[in-house]
């Protein structure tokens, strides 16, 4: 599923041609409705365990010459079997609660004219019905946040039952009884909510951190440009999606242009990414020094039929053997400048540009200068996803050699 999603919406992401006013994401994650309900699982429990530690106040009353009250009320399990989590557009998310039932236990005394009593009780509640409405925002800092938009609980069916033998006395009050529980725990259940998003996870939310470490020397910005998008059938989280180093963090000297989601909606998540995502990193890594790569000897495979040495040159460059017989050679290889990726409709572009120092290997293991070449490529790529499987193509265009730098003489690289 993960590398699915990736590639169908990578291979169908669009790069308009204008920036706009509004700051563009470089990373897009989009949940659908099936990722919603896979979340659903998880988050059902959790406010299932939530609801189940609702605390209910002890409450008294009259009713004509009857006075009773209720008290050390205690909730049992909170049992939430049908729910759905769905977006709303514009807004966030709502939590549709169905068929819910509890129960509650708990002591009553009661006072009818010369008649008193007391005993336990057990009150099953069934058919809750609870509406939650999220608000999804993003505070200054790229964090998202979380409020209770709305809330609503409709209890349709309360049963009390009531120990003792006095029959006709109980039958002149559990109605009574029934409706102030009934209204007693509809109002609570809503207050529980609000509470817990509010004070857990909101405040779970806030710790999050919105950058991380890559390694130790770059580090990524994943924090909201905006808020997050709800759609009918999905939400999409805008996010910075910028590499930086960790030495050094600097503006980065271009900006993110708008990406195209596909419509496809039947994956659980999708990810999009510009290439702004690519770049930066190339940016970063580039600054930082991390993109210099050594050719050895050692390094060549075991069959490959020649060594790295001065004498595999000597058909060009004749002089080099001369000055540096049969030594051992190595390659360094560098980016000159930040490596540069363009991903548009037709699939992906790269043009590198690698500069290629070659040393000799002195005996007293010191190296040597002898020549810098410049290597420049097209490479093109085409990604897509058939069968459940990532498919592409790959092209790789002509490789330009020229010779920037030279300790042995000059020489020719390039031919017709």
């Amino acid at each position: 599923m993960g590398m699915q999603s990736v590639a169908v919406a990578c291979g169908a992401l669009t790069l308009c041609l204008a920036l706009t006013t509004a700051t563009n994401p470089g990373f897009v994650v989009r949940i659908t409705q099936a990722g919603l309900d896979y979340a659903q699982q998880q988050g059902i429990a959790i406010l299932e365990k939530e609801l189940a530690q609702l605390k209910l106040p002890d409450f008294s009353g009259k009713s004509g010459e009857l006075h009773y009250s209720l008290s050390r009320l205690r909730l049992r399990d909170f049992h939430l079997p049908y729910s759905r989590i769905t977006p709303i557009s514009n807004v966030g998310l709502q939590v549709a609660i169905s068929n819910a039932y509890t129960e509650v236990d708990g002591d009553w005394r009661v006072k009818f004219l010369f008649i008193r009593d007391h005993g336990s009780f057990n009150l099953k509640v069934e058919n809750i019905y609870i509406k939650i409405i999220l608000r999804l925002g993003s505070d200054t800092t790229g964090k998202p946040t979380i409020s209770t938009l709305d809330c609503s609980a409709h209890i349709s069916e309360v049963r009390v039952r009531f120990s003792g033998k006095l029959g006709w006395l109980y039958n002149l009050f559990h109605r009574v009884i029934e409706s102030r529980l009934r209204k007693i725990l509809e109002n609570k259940v809503c207050d529980n909510v609000a509470k817990s998003v509010h004070n857990e996870l909101q405040t779970y939310i806030q710790t999050l951190p919105v950058t991380a470490r890559i390694d130790d020397k770059i580090g990524i910005d994943y924090s909201l440009v905006a808020p997050p998008r709800a759609t009918a059938r999905s939400m999409d989280a805008d996010l910075k999606g910028e590499f930086y180093s960790l030495a050094h963090r600097s503006s980065v000297p271009f900006s993110p242009l708008p990406l195209a989601f596909p419509s496809d909606h039947e994956r659980m998540v999708y990810f999009g990414a510009s290439s702004y995502f690519f770049n930066t990193a190339g940016i970063a890594y580039h600054k930082a020094g991390a993109l210099v790569f050594e050719i050895t000897e050692a390094m060549l495979p075991k069959d490959a039929g020649f060594s790295l040495d001065t004498s595999i040159f000597s058909a060009f460059i004749p002089q080099l053997e001369k000055m540096y017989p049969n030594m051992t050679m190595k390659f360094r290889l560098s980016t000159p400048t930040a490596p540069f990726l363009n991903i548009g409709s037709e699939g992906i572009s790269f043009r590198p540009i690698v500069d290629a120092q070659a040393y000799a290997i002195l005996p007293n293991s010191s190296l040597a200068p002898l020549f810098l070449l410049s290597l420049t490529g097209n490479v093109s790529a085409v990604i897509n996803v058939r069968s459940g499987r990532i498919v592409g193509s790959l092209d790789v265009g002509r490789i330009r050699i020229s010779l920037k730098d030279s300790a042995v003489g000059t020489f020719q690289v390039s031919y017709p």
